[in-house]
C-alpha cells in the first residue's frame, strides 16, 4: 500500500512537470529572457525532487519497469512469508512443536518440581499432549493446557513415538466462543435447553449436522446439540487438568482434605452406568456414594435423591467435599465432588471416566453440604 501511494504521488508530479514543460515550449520566442529563466528554474526544481522520471522533449513518462520489479519483489516476499507460516504449522503436531504424550493407562501426575514428593499441579489423562521444554534427572519439564510442571520421563513418549501413538487419541472438539452457550435437545432453537456451558469449554463432537450449522456433542452422559455459530471446531489431543492440593490448615477440616484426596486417587478409572466399584467402574452417584461411605455418610445411589440428604448452600459457600448437582432444566441427573479451587471431580461418561472439571463446566442446579 505504501508503495502504491508513492507511485501515485510520482505520477501526479510527472503530470505537473509535463504541464510545465509544455508551457515553456509554447511560450513565444520573443518573450523576455528573464521570463524563460524563471520558468526554467521552476521546472528544474520539480525535476530535482522527482525520482524515476524520464523527460524526452515535451513527453514525460514514469519508469514502469521499476514499479513492476517492486511488485514482483513484494509478491515474492509475501509468498515466502506464507510458505514459512505453512511450514511452521506443518512442523507442529496438534499445536505442539516438541510433542510429549502421556503414556499411561489412566492419569499422569504433573508436579510442581522434579521430585516425587513435590505438590501436584495437575493430571494428564492417557494420551494427553504437552509441549516438552527440557529434561533433567529423569523428569521432563512440560506444559499442557494451563498446567506447567514436571512429569516422570518413564511415562512420557516424545519424538516419532509420541506422534505415532497420538493418532489414537486425537478427537474433534467444539470450543465455546460465546459467554454462555445453550446445549439443546435437538438441532434447532425451538426445542428445550438441556444445560448451559461457559466460554472456552471444550465439548466432544459426535456428529456434524447440516454442514456445520449444528454439532451433536457429549457432556457427561448426555448428548445434545450446539449451534455452529458459537463454537470453533478443531482436532485436538486431551490436555492436563489443573489441580491444587487441598491441605489442612487452609480453613479446611482434615476430614474434607482426606475425602478429596481419597476421591482424587480414582481419577482415570472407568465410568459404568449403574456401577459401584471405584476401581472397575462407577457412575456419577455411585462415585459420590462410595467416597462418602468411607467417611460415615451414606447416600442413596441416585443423583436426584442425594440432595435431600444434606444441607443446601450457595455455590460461593462451597468447601472441598461438598457436592455440586447438575441437570437438564430443573431436573438433576449428575453429581460431582467439589475439590476446591473452582474444580470438581466426578464420574463423567464412558469416554472420559472419572475426571476433573471446572465446577462451572455446566450450570449447577444446586450445591449441598454433608460434612
Amino acid at each position: 500500500m505504501k508503495f502504491r501511494n508513492m507511485k501515485l504521488r510520482n505520477m501526479k508530479l510527472a503530470l505537473a512537470v509535463a504541464a510545465g514543460v509544455a508551457t515553456v515550449l509554447a511560450v513565444p520566442q520573443d518573450v523576455s529572457a528573464s521570463t524563460h529563466a524563471g520558468m526554467s528554474a521552476i521546472i528544474s526544481d520539480c525535476l530535482s525532487r522527482s525520482e524515476g522520471l524520464v523527460i524526452a522533449n515535451s513527453d514525460i513518462t514514469v519508469t514502469k519497469a521499476a514499479a513492476r520489479q517492486a511488485d514482483v519483489e513484494e509478491a515474492k516476499a509475501e509468498e515466502k512469508t506464507e510458505k514459512k507460516e505453512t511450514k511452521e504449522k506443518d512442523e507442529k503436531f496438534c499445536g505442539y512443536t516438541n510433542l510429549g504424550l502421556a503414556n499411561v493407562d489412566n492419569y499422569l501426575n504433573v508436579r510442581e518440581k522434579p521430585d516425587e514428593s513435590s505438590d501436584l499441579v495437575g493430571k494428564m489423562p492417557a494420551g494427553a499432549g504437552c509441549e516438552v521444554y527440557d529434561k533433567e534427572n529423569g523428569w521432563y519439564h512440560i506444559k499442557s493446557g494451563k498446567v506447567e510442571g514436571y512429569v516422570s520421563a518413564d511415562y512420557l513418549l516424545t519424538g516419532d513415538d509420541a506422534k505415532k501413538k497420538a493418532e489414537k487419541y486425537i478427537k474433534e472438539v467444539a470450543t465455546v466462543t460465546t459467554t454462555t452457550l445453550f446445549v439443546r435437545e435437538k438441532p434447532n432453537t425451538d426445542c428445550a435447553v438441556l444445560t448451559m456451558v461457559p466460554i472456552d469449554e471444550e465439548l466432544a463432537v459426535l456428529k456434524t449436522v447440516d454442514d456445520g450449522a449444528w454439532y451433536k456433542v457429549e457432556i457427561d452422559d448426555e448428548k445434545g446439540y450446539v449451534s455452529g455459530d458459537y463454537v470453533e471446531i478443531s482436532q485436538k489431543l486431551p490436555k492436563a487438568m489443573t489441580i491444587s492440593e487441598v491441605k489442612y490448615g487452609q480453613g479446611v477440616s482434615n476430614v474434607r482434605v482426606d475425602l478429596v484426596q481419597y476421591a482424587l486417587q480414582f481419577v482415570g478409572n472407568p465410568y459404568v452406568w449403574g456401577g459401584t466399584s471405584l476401581t472397575n467402574g462407577v457412575d456419577c452417584s455411585g462415585f459420590t456414594m462410595q467416597v462418602y461411605a468411607k467417611y460415615g455418610v451414606y447416600l442413596p445411589h441416585s443423583s436426584r435423591a442425594q440432595p435431600g440428604c444434606g444441607r443446601r448452600i450457595s455455590a460461593s459457600e462451597a468447601q472441598p467435599g461438598d457436592l455440586f448437582f447438575y441437570g437438564s432444566g430443573g431436573s438433576i441427573n449428575h453429581v460431582a465432588i467439589y475439590i476446591g479451587g473452582g474444580q470438581v471431580v466426578h464420574a463423567s461418561n464412558h469416554r472420559d471416566g472419572i475426571k476433573i472439571s471446572n465446577a462451572y463446566y455446566r450450570t449447577p442446579i444446586c450445591v449441598v453440604s454433608y460434612l
